[in-house]
Formats: C-alpha cells, structure tokens, sequence
C-alpha cells in the first residue's frame, strides 16, 4: 500500500483538491466551507490500495508487541488508516493514543446501566485527546517544510501543540483569550517553548486574529479546521472497536465544543464500517454545556441548517466556544448515526465530574458533560439498561485544578446555581480538614467517614 493516497473534499460543494494545495486557512476557494481527508483507492473492492481488513486486525495487534516507536503510538499503529504522508519516517510522536477503556461501576449501577465505559483520552502525554490529532497534523507540516507552527486555543490545543512542536525542533505560536484558560493548560504552553499571546478577545475572535496571521506569514495552522488534525482523532474509535473485539457500542457519548472531535470519531466508525472492519455504527450523541450550546439551538431550530453564533459562557473552558468550526460535520454525525445533541447546567456539569472523581479516574470539566448529558438520554428512555455506552473523557482532572478545589470547598457555584442540586452537591464534597496533630484527631476526622465508605 502506499503511504501517501489521500485528497481534500470540501464538506459543502463537494469540490475536490490535492492536500498540499490547500488554503493557509484550509477553507475551501469555492464556498469557503472546511474539508475532509478522503482515500479514493478505498473505493475500489479489490484494488491495491483498498485495505484488507482481516490482514489489518491481526496486523496491528501484533503491533502492540511491538518495540517500534510508530506501533508503540495508538495513532500510528493504525497508519494503514492514514495514509496522509510522503513517509511515515516523517512522523512525530510521543506514543500518544492507547487510551484505557473504564469500566464505571459505580455509575453504571446508579443509572442502571451495565456496560458503561468510559475513553479515558485524558493519559495522552499532555493530558488530552488533542495528542492524537496534533500528531497527524504537525507531522504534516514539519514533512511539506514548515518551521513555525500557530493554534488558537481554550487550553489543551495549545499545551499538545507547543509539546509536538518541541519535540520536532519547530517554534509555535499560541492565542488564548485573555483572563479565561486554565492555568494548568498555559503553564504548558509556556514550558514547552511556544510563542504565548493573551488576546483580549474570546476564543473565536483569537481564532479569526490567527486566521489572519497564517494568511500573511509561512505559519501552519494546526487548529481542528486542519482536516489532518481530524484524521488523528478518528484513530479512538478504532481502538474502542479492536477492545469490544470489533463490535462497536451502541452509543458513544462526546463533550461538544469546537465540535472537531465528534466529527473525526463519527469519520473513524464510518470508515471501518465501509472497509469492512465493523458492521455498523454507533449512535453518537453530543453534549454542550447550557451556556455555550450553538449546536443545540442550530438542530433544534432548524435541524442543523443554520448555527448562530453566540457569547459562550461556561465553566467547562475546554467547551467554551460559542461559533464552532466544525458544527456542520458534527450535526451530520449526530443524524447519520440517531444519536441525540443536547445540554447541562453549571451544576450538572460539576456534579458529573465529582462522580467520576468517585470512580477513580477523574476528569476536567468538559469531559463532565457526557455522564451529566447520560442521566439525562437514560431519563428520557431513549438509551435502554441492555445496552452498552461508552463516554469520551477528553482531558485529565489536573487541566484545571482550581475548579475541583473550588467544587470540594463549596465556592465553585452561586447559589442559583446550585438550586435543586444543593443536597446532590454536598454528598460529593470531600473539603480538606484542618486537624491537630494527634492520632486522636485525625481519627475523630475520619469516624463514621470509614463506616459510610465500607458500603461502596
């Protein structure tokens, strides 16, 4: 097979181009819509460059025995599947991917659910699912010759940018809005070299201000309008296939904010199931925090016809985004697949992120959303106790250590907020006490704490 197979179409005309000939801005020149990666050999039942998907299977899970450092990469093992490179040599990678699949008990038996699961994508090296996506596309760049690198981020897109920039000798260059990034995600940023700017704007006007700057300069936009950026992050659902041996859950749950990752992962179960490698697809919902829900309003008036941007506001800053790049992928993912598109508040956010605290495993508060937006789908009925559900968790619980401390302390929500909730909330809390330093003490703090816990 050869490595290199792939050509752009545009999502809106349909118009189709080489890959290097691409905008700077990766808009298309006919209707300015965003492209898709796609492989036209695929199409050719028993051509050469169609995968054969037995002979894939057992390829790469014998890579995974492998001492290779592109078999070590959950993204590259999969490179039959990305053909997007002159040489896979050209890659760079820091052995992102291979992401746990959890099991959630203790959720799982609240709601009634036995097979609930989540993608824990937040032990990606910089601690996101933007790993798997930066990989494919800055090792793009750095293959067709660029040396600078730019993104306008909320927080994880900058911190795995500046990290894959470091890593392959190149200089990066990041915009965030002023006053609203976690500051775990910009003390990376900063750490791994990138060129830092706090704009004072939100993050769809630094994302505008970026698009202007790569129009101008010889800078790589690596922003998840970069169609090879997508191509990354589609490489989850192969890995949660391969897991279920080659079944695919009957719902997939993801937070929805520059709607780029559900549209890749919707691209990844489509694209086995064309080759062969699965049989169907799963139903993928998307959930968007209530203050920053575009695609929510966009299908509810008008099935997804129209977006009207919006001031997004949330706490959930990985989602904060109010004019999403990729809805029209996403709103299609979502129809083609009968999976649903809706939102939580504040309060559901912050008591979903503590319950997956309780199991163990923890997440940022975007990841949240997607155990908050199941209690709503299993209250609605629209997903049955039989079937089997996996959440994403796109960022690990130290993205933004503030607002966990701020949940536990009881300082996180106004009181508003917290209306309805209060009792929920306060069950979750786990504040640090401040003790003397005697046994009796801390074992007076901990009485009757070891008697409720012995129960989970």
């Amino acid at each position: 097979m050869n490595e290199n197979l792939h050509q752009l179409r545009c999502f809106g005309c349909g118009s189709r181009i080489p890959g290097a000939e691409a905008r700077p801005d990766f808009r298309c020149a006919n209707c300015g819509d965003l492209f898709e990666v796609e492989y036209p050999g695929w199409n050719q039942r028993g051509g050469n460059d169609r995968p054969n998907p037995g002979a894939l299977k057992w390829l790469w899970r014998e890579r995974r025995c492998s001492g290779e450092a592109l078999d070590q990469s959950g993204v590259w093992r999969f490179r039959e599947l990305l053909p997007i490179m002159e040489s896979f040599g050209n890659a760079v990678s820091l052995r992102e991917g291979n992401a746990p699949l959890y099991h959630l008990t203790r959720a799982a038996k609240a709601l009634g659910i036995d097979q609930l699961y989540a993608k824990h994508q937040g032990v990606n090296p910089t601690g996101s699912f933007k790993d798997t996506g930066m990989t494919t596309a800055l090792s793009v760049a750095r293959e067709r010759g660029f040396t600078w690198v730019a993104c306008a981020s909320t927080g994880n897109t900058s911190a795995s940018m500046a990290a894959y920039a470091a890593r392959a000798g190149m200089r990066s260059l990041v915009l965030i809005p002023e006053g609203k990034i976690a500051w775990g995600k910009l003390s990376q940023a900063m750490d791994y070299g990138a060129v830092t700017c706090q704009v004072k704007a939100d993050f769809d006007g630094c994302l505008r201000l970026l698009t202007e700057i790569v129009r101008k300069a010889p800078i790589y936009l690596l922003n998840s309008v970069n169609p090879y950026r997508l191509e990354g992050q589609k490489t989850p659902a192969f890995e949660i296939a391969e897991a279920m041996d080659w079944n695919v859950p009957d719902h997939l749950i993801v937070p929805g904010g520059n709607l780029g990752n559900s549209s890749a992962l919707g691209k990844g179960f489509r694209e086995m199931r064309e080759l062969g490698l699965t049989a169907r697809l799963p139903k993928i919902s998307v959930i968007q925090a209530a203050g920053a829900n575009p695609l929510v309003k966009s299908l509810k008036l008008t099935h997804g016809a129209v977006l009207e941007p919006m001031e997004a506001n949330t706490r959930a800053t990985a989602i904060r985004i109010g004019n999403p790049a990729s809805w029209r992928k996403s709103a299609r993912v979502i129809q083609e697949s009968g999976g649903w598109c809706l939102d939580v508040t504040e309060a559901e956010i912050a008591i979903a992120k503590a319950e997956i605290g309780a199991e163990g495993l923890g997440c940022e508060p975007a990841s949240a959303v997607t155990l908050a937006g199941l209690k709503k789908l299993r209250a609605q009925g629209v997903i049955r106790s039989g079937e089997t559900v996996v959440l994403v968790l796109t960022g690990h619980t130290l993205k933004d250590a503030d607002y966990t401390i701020d949940f536990h302390r009881g300082t996180l929500l106004t009181d508003e907020e917290k209306l309805g909730s209060e009792a929920a909330i306060e069950a979750l809390r786990r504040d640090a006490i401040t003790v003397d330093a005697t046994p009796a003490a801390v074992l007076a703090a901990i009485e009757g704490e070891a008697i409720g816990g012995q129960s989970g």
